[in-house]
């Protein structure tokens, strides 16, 4: 991300956690110049037993999503009346994930925004199911998940969770010191032991990540294991007031392990600050 110009996609699906993540990203980006891109994919709204669609019907909803757009387009101009920031709609009859796939490619995208969940508002997962799917499928720019209600909190504490089992490219963590630099941030680096000790190739990682972070405020943290990962990050979460959850997500990643822990399903592991999601 630059600090000249920024573009922001917004999925919407109009609910209320919607909304949350558009308040969360006008009010993270209040200083900057930014052009922010309301999303509402149709697709959404006839995933229902119709298996054949009409043509008419398709014009409503078409019709519908396009009216819903303006007027958000409208609270959010209302809302922040920011001389710096330009709103843009799109309406679009793809599936949500190549939909976002597309307005990234198209529109130069740096940043994805959405809420945790969608409007049917399951609680007892760990994000809506088309936030996991976008992120499993969007390899092309990070995405920042918000939690529903989240109020606006100026992000001076991110947390960094890793195993050092990979090194990190300075391109990847681009986003991660970009995010950092917009409030001068501090970044934790968390390690939850498996081992006793780092092994070779994790110290020489862990070299590696410290000398990419030398212009940033950073600290190493070690946690000892003692249960399910998400617990643990919401424990570390709390424990230093972190105000954003931070992770690169490659094939076997600790986000990967964690959307899949089956503990999940069960207690769920709502993210409780804004999750930002940077593709390897």
């Amino acid at each position: 991300m630059t600090s000249e110009k920024i573009s922001i996609l917004i999925p919407t699906d109009f609910s209320d956690n919607a909304w949350s993540a558009t308040e969360y990203a006008l009010n993270l980006y209040a200083e900057l110049h930014c052009t922010f891109y309301f999303m509402n994919s149709i697709s959404l709204a006839h995933t229902d037993s119709r298996s054949y669609i009409t043509a008419k019907y398709l014009d409503t909803l078409t019709e519908t999503s396009k009216t819903r757009l303006n007027a958000l387009k409208d609270r959010a101009t209302q809302f922040n009346s920011n001389a710096n920031h330009k709103f843009e709609v799109i309406s679009t009859s793809e599936e949500i994930t190549l939909a976002v796939k597309r307005a990234v490619q198209i529109n130069n995208i740096d940043l994805v925004v959405t809420g945790t969940k969608g409007a049917t508002g399951v609680n007892r997962y760990f994000l809506g199911s088309n936030t996991v799917k976008i992120i499993q499928s969007l390899k092309s720019c990070p995405m920042l998940a918000i939690p529903d209600a989240y109020e606006f909190k100026a992000p001076r504490h991110i947390a960094f969770p890793t195993d050092f089992t990979r090194s990190y490219e300075i391109k990847e963590l681009q986003a991660l010191l970009d995010f950092a630099d917009l409030y001068n941030a501090h970044i934790y680096i968390l390690h939850i032991n498996l081992q006793n000790e780092l092994n070779e190739r994790q110290e020489v990682n862990m070299r590696a990540l410290q000398s990419h972070l030398v212009n940033h405020q950073h600290t190493f943290h070690w946690m000892e294991k003692f249960g399910t990962k998400s617990d643990e990050i919401n424990d570390f979460v709390q424990e230093f007031k972190i105000d954003v959850l931070a992770m690169v997500n490659y094939k076997h990643s600790l986000i990967e392990r964690v959307i899949k822990e089956p503990v999940i399903k069960k207690i769920g592991f709502q993210p409780m600050v804004p999750f930002l999601v940077i593709p390897e």
